[in-house]
């Protein structure tokens, strides 16, 4: 049973019956689904999901979607990992890391967002998808599309990371590259999808699409025990999913799932692609435009659409924005792998850097539980830290060889827990001098 209601403006209030639109037609605001909670509360509890398969569609009552035809049904239902090592090296009591870089099927959380668009478009009787993307949108359209049997069409920037270019193609998707940035790519989308009604899940599919990401939140309240983190760091592109994972909190808190302790909200970004967060900063919640320039391509959103209402949502919240320099990215994601074993891409390294930053300065609170989202995996840009892949020595096959190699990698790292490993910054040593080396 559904309980949608139906379309209603972020922005003046006006409603619309569900269909494939997203802007309004009194004041061009954005539209939001809305749902019956009044019904829900009174049959969706707890133990409704307590059996159901671990998947983002375990909370389906809460998600835009009439039928029982789900697209997608295995996506979502990724580790919260408590983060003890990272912790000590955040100087912090109590962190997890919230693991979507593990994702199915192409390993971010954007196979959440296109689950949902994906079964939407199915009821509209749409047959061809697509989106603008830079990047793991694009690896889930293409996946999930061919998978469901729609024809897909992807438009993306065309200086895009290689890694999301084949992660595109080798599903079979048309790709078409845009001489232009993020923004240019997802006007002209919004041509084609006027011109053609296809199904653009960022685009006519967008109300539909963002409800997605809420399921980050009901996770991440569901592991905790249905608590909410009195902390929460989440990077931003358009800043949608920042929104969401409040709003989930919110709604699980409407209806009894959580208590009523507020979740502080904070933001971060590339400091090349910073327009949120300088909102946030300058206390005017203005979403100036910006020229894009930071190797966290996945964030280079220079107009985010979702902008206003996330730096709106962390002030409200009571939390902060930050932003960070491509070599603190690079550091980000270095510190995550050599602590807590994930690889996260250049929006994860973001994350880590930003709440390492927050904590140095005093907004991000020490000895409260925090969970940082690990949104896509590093995998897929490993063009970004490849030029700072640490030298490895070569050495002859015999034992006395490897005896002399690995004492004087120790002899570097002496004090550590870990042979090969700095204790003062939990990041990977730097390897001996020898005469034969290697890098990546």
């Amino acid at each position: 049973m559904s309980h949608v209601q139906g379309l209603k403006c972020r922005e003046c209030g006006a409603e619309f019956p569900v269909a494939p639109r997203a802007i309004c037609e009194e004041c061009f605001g954005p539209l939001e689904v809305t749902y019956d909670y009044d019904t829900l509360g009174r049959s969706f509890r707890p133990d409704t999901i307590a059996d159901r398969p671990r998947s983002m569609w375990r909370y389906r009552e809460l998600l835009p979607v009439d039928g029982a035809d789900i697209l997608g049904r295995e996506v979502g239902g990724t580790p919260l990992v408590r983060a003890d090592r990272l912790a000590r090296s955040l100087g912090v009591d109590e962190l997890y890391v919230k693991n979507d870089a593990v994702n199915f099927p192409t390993l971010s959380f954007k196979d959440r967002v296109v689950s949902v668009a994906l079964t939407k478009a199915r009821e509209f009787g749409m047959t061809t998808v697509g989106c603008a993307s830079t990047g793991n949108l694009a690896n889930a359209v293409a996946a999930q599309g061919v998978r469901h049997g729609f024809e897909t069409c992807i438009l993306v920037p065309e200086d895009l990371e290689a890694a999301k270019i084949l992660g595109t193609t080798v599903y079979g998707a048309r790709l078409v590259g845009v001489r232009g940035d993020y923004d240019q790519v997802n006007r002209l989308c919004s041509q084609i999808a006027d011109r053609f009604g296809w199904g653009i899940v960022n685009v006519n599919l967008r109300p539909f699409y963002g409800e997605g990401s809420k399921t980050v939140g009901y996770e991440i309240a569901e592991q905790l025990g249905w608590k909410r983190p009195a902390s929460l760091v989440c990077c931003m592109a358009g800043g949608s999913l920042l929104t969401k994972i409040g709003k989930a909190f919110d709604e699980l808190q409407r209806l009894g799932f959580v208590d009523d302790r507020p979740t502080r909200l904070y933001g971060a970004q590339a400091r090349g692609c910073n327009p949120i967060v300088a909102a946030v900063q300058d206390g005017t919640g203005e979403i100036r435009p910006v020229k894009a320039r930071t190797i966290a391509r996945s964030l280079a959103i220079g107009n985010p659409a979702d902008g206003y209402y996330a730096a709106r949502a962390i002030r409200q919240s009571g939390g902060w924005a930050e932003d960070v320099t491509d070599g603190e990215i690079v550091e980000g994601i270095r510190l995550l792998a050599a602590t807590e074993g994930i690889f996260a891409e250049t929006a994860g390294g973001v994350t880590v850097a930003a709440a390492r930053k927050l904590v140095a300065s005093g907004r991000l609170p020490r000895h409260e539980s925090i969970v940082l989202v690990i949104t896509g995996n590093g995998l897929k840009t490993t063009d970004a830290i490849a030029a700072t892949a640490p030298l490895y020595p070569i050495i002859e096959p015999r034992l006395e060889a490897f005896e002399t190699s690995f004492a004087s990698t120790a002899d570097l790292s002496s004090g550590s827990a870990l042979p090969g490993v700095l204790p003062s910054s939990g990041l990977p040593a730097p390897a001996a001098p020898h005469s034969s080396v290697r890098t990546l």
